[in-house]
């Protein structure tokens, strides 16, 4: 891990979550950057603004290696690593990259794999056959339309009708391929924040629990808002990710 002494005020990097994009922390990384802080909001391949690059080629290994060339094309060092949902798999496998250039890793309500587990093995039989059915109704078999708002928790007028003309398709390979050695994300100080009601299933925050147990170098936050809690509570979600900036 970087030990560079340039690094109180070290830089932002925002990865959002599946069917998403960085269009997501727009409110987040603008109350940052307010703070005086230099923030990145990347696009994986195939979603957002970039969902016209979406194929059925697209796996998580793409993903991953979207954020490796972030951190290695933007010079990025000592960061404060935020994941959402979804993000927090291709995270923990870039990690394995870009560790030495993150001051700490938090995740968003976000999935905390282990080496080899997929997106599917985390959310469970029930759910991924959902997303293998919602691919086969809507997809050509091999993307996953965008949800409404609401599934992620998002119910005012406004802010669902601005989280539905945005959200697009996720490659459900994405959500299918296990993911690589995630050693070096497990051994990284880290921070998760729990956002209750939250639309994960509860089994998939327990590998997060047990780590915050048994990590001293892990923290638990718990955050009284929804899944997407960067769109619905952005102040609440800056305030603990300046917590998680100083450790």
């Amino acid at each position: 891990m970087s030990t560079n002494p340039a690094s109180a005020r070290p830089p932002f990097v925002l990865l959002h979550g599946g069917r998403h994009g960085g269009w997501c922390w727009k409110n987040v990384a603008s109350a940052l950057r307010r703070a005086g802080l230099e923030v990145h909001t990347p696009t994986l391949t195939g979603l957002g603004e970039r969902s016209h690059l979406l194929g059925p080629g697209i796996g998580l290994d793409v993903h991953v290696q979207d954020l490796v060339a972030l951190f290695e094309f933007e010079d990025i060092e000592d960061a404060v690593l935020v994941a959402h949902s979804y993000g927090g798999i291709v995270a923990s496998g870039a990690m394995e990259r870009i560790a030495d250039r993150v001051r700490r890793i938090v995740y968003l309500d976000a999935h905390l794999p282990r080496t080899g587990e997929s997106h599917s093995d985390l959310v469970g039989p029930a759910r991924a056959a959902e997303h293998t059915a919602m691919a086969e109704r809507g997809g050509d078999g091999w993307y996953i339309p965008p949800s409404e708002a609401s599934w992620y928790g998002v119910t005012d007028p406004e802010a669902a009708a601005w989280v539905n003309s945005r959200t697009t398709s996720q490659p459900l390979k994405t959500y299918q391929d296990p993911v690589g050695s995630t050693d070096r994300a497990w051994s990284h100080p880290g921070t998760f924040i729990e956002c209750v009601p939250s639309s994960l299933q509860p089994h998939v925050l327990e590998r997060a629990r047990k780590r915050h147990a048994e990590d001293p170098a892990f923290a638990y936050r718990l955050l009284h808002a929804t899944h997407d809690a960067m769109v619905t509570d952005p102040e609440a979600v800056t305030e603990l990710l300046l917590e998680a900036m100083n450790g």
